[in-house]
């Protein structure tokens, strides 16, 4: 195997911001509420692609790409993720080309993603920020994954014996944030103040991907 560098071209310092947390932490909510915020220029919210299925709510190319596991597999083998891992029985993958076109254009791009996927992107890209959502307690942290009713009592039950994995590795992550119940603004907040300091303590920052190939 050989190791290749891609550079992508990031204008004005623009990053790739990592947002993550155990399942049922609130990272939809917290992206809902920064897209209500002001951003000069405004952030690109990366869209996943998933195997799973649509959720009450959801939309596709919104939410999510939803696919199959057919095409799903087709674009991993083409290259077409940044990253991409089964997590709870499916697939997920960030698509490439969205990060590096926003980048481009001088916009940070925030994807949110699981623990498992935001340690592959920081290897592969070592200038990314990783912040990590943590609940107030574990208990909260269930009795929301149980309030959202979205997931079988099995799927439940690994959600939760994830979670407490998932949360020891918050000190892989660059920023730890709490996300408060009752909170969502002033976690979103917290997050643009983040950004906020890393552009002004690293301007010229250039976000470089490794990868590998045989």
């Amino acid at each position: 195997m050989t190791e290749s560098i891609e550079e992508l071209d990031a204008r004005n310092g623009a990053m790739l911001v990592i947002i993550s947390g155990p399942s049922g932490v609130g990272k939809d909510t917290i992206i809902d509420a920064l897209k209500l915020r002001p951003h000069d220029p405004d952030y690109h919210y990366v869209v996943t692609c998933t195997t799973r299925a649509m959720r009450p709510g959801e939309a596709d190319r919104v939410d999510y790409h939803f696919i199959d596991r057919e095409t799903f597999a087709a674009q991993r083998a083409a290259g077409e993720f940044l990253e991409a891992n089964e997590v709870h029985g499916n697939w997920y993958g960030t698509p490439r080309r969205q990060v590096r076109e926003a980048l481009a254009a001088g916009r940070d791009v925030i994807l949110k993603i699981d623990v498992q996927g935001a340690q592959v992107v920081k290897e592969k890209v070592p200038g990314a920020l990783l912040i990590f959502l943590i609940p107030p307690s574990l208990e909260d942290l269930f009795q929301r994954l149980r309030s959202r009713a979205t997931e079988t009592a099995d799927e439940l039950e690994l959600r939760q014996r994830n979670a407490a994995i998932e949360l020891a590795r918050q000190e892989d992550y660059d920023y730890v944030v709490t996300n408060e119940t009752g909170q969502v603004k002033r976690t979103a907040e917290r997050i643009d103040e983040i950004i906020a300091e890393e552009h002004r303590e690293h301007p010229d920052r250039r976000v470089e991907v490794y990868s590998r190939s045989p």
